[in-house]
């Protein structure tokens, strides 16, 4: 009788040995996707936002082809740049003036952060028509209890802050987080529906190269007419610039994609549910700001629903 050639225990071992690092990529994208945040607050200061991404995108976007090129890492065709492109264009031009151009006309960090968190259920409600990828109800179940937890996240914040946030915008600046969150659902489903349909898959450092070329001429052009080209002067600046390349660039869009590659869209989605609280920590850490007396529990749901949103998968 012929024994096995893989035994059921190398099989648990690797099961479990995937499952480990899928975590942890899991853990340093929600760290990473949150740093963003604070890099808007070191940097929004000193500039106005598209030209501290304008700046930001260059940077990394000469970075990330220089390498490409010097190491001959791979080359993409035409329907890969232009794939790229479009999800560059709606992930990082839209999506980022959306959110961040809304709390700079106004609207309140918490009503904004609020709106963007509706991107799980929104990713969840369009994955199984566009992608098949089909949500099951312990997975919606669980973005219900995320949302709930980032409400109370944002609630305490704002509790917290009441007095010292105006929140004075125009009724039409309300809309901006809306079109920022679309834009980001719309480029997790193109990404995620090209990579079904091609043969290959863009390597993450040409994707990224050709997304954050495309996003530093979407903010350039915004620059223009807001805020102007000329980086502003201060170490403060270019700080929060690197900070941006860095963390929120290499790190946090670089870990969403990576996570997407051997993940479904709902479980990655439901992961943004933990950066409100993981944002606080941040600002905690780093400027000193209190941290509201539901932000604790909040942080407990928001872990609930993320649990039974990967559960559910």
């Amino acid at each position: 009788m012929s024994r096995p050639l893989v035994s059921s225990s190398s099989v648990s071992a690797g099961g479990k040995r995937i499952g480990k690092n899928r975590a942890i990529s899991e853990i340093v994208f929600v760290v990473m996707w949150s740093s963003g945040f604070i890099g808007a607050r070191l940097g929004t200061s000193e500039a106005s936002t598209p030209t501290l991404m304008a700046w930001r995108f260059l940077l990394a976007a000469g970075l990330l082809i220089g390498a490409v090129v010097l190491f001959r890492r791979y080359r993409p065709s035409r329907r890969e740049v232009a794939v790229q492109g479009v999800v560059g264009f709606l992930a990082q031009g839209v999506y980022l003036s959306g959110v961040v151009g809304a709390v700079e006309f106004g609207v309140t960090a918490g009503a904004a952060a609020l709106v963007a968190a509706l991107q799980p259920l929104l990713a969840a409600a369009l994955a199984g028509p566009v992608l098949g990828e089909r949500v099951r109800p312990l997975q919606w179940a669980g973005l219900v209890v995320g949302l709930a937890g980032v409400a109370m996240v944002i609630g305490s914040e704002a509790n917290g802050a009441a007095g010292t946030v105006r929140g004075e915008a125009p009724p039409w600046a309300y809309t901006l987080p809306f079109f920022g969150m679309a834009g980001l659902v719309a480029a997790t489903l193109v990404e995620r529906k090209a990579n079904l349909e091609a043969d290959t898959d863009t390597p993450l450092d040409v994707a990224l190269g050709i997304q954050c070329s495309v996003a530093t001429v979407v903010f350039a052009a915004l620059a223009l007419f807001w805020g102007g080209l000329e980086p502003a002067g201060g170490m403060r600046f270019w700080t929060a610039v690197a900070w941006f390349v860095v963390f929120s660039t290499f790190g946090g869009y670089g870990f969403y994609w990576l996570n997407l590659k051997v993940s479904g869209v709902t479980r990655v989605s439901s992961l943004i549910y933990l950066t409100p609280p993981t944002t606080m920590v941040w600002a905690y850490l780093m400027f000193g700001e209190s941290i509201g007396p539901l932000a604790i529990p909040g942080l407990v749901v928001c872990l609930a629903g993320v649990f039974l949103a990967s559960r559910g998968t």
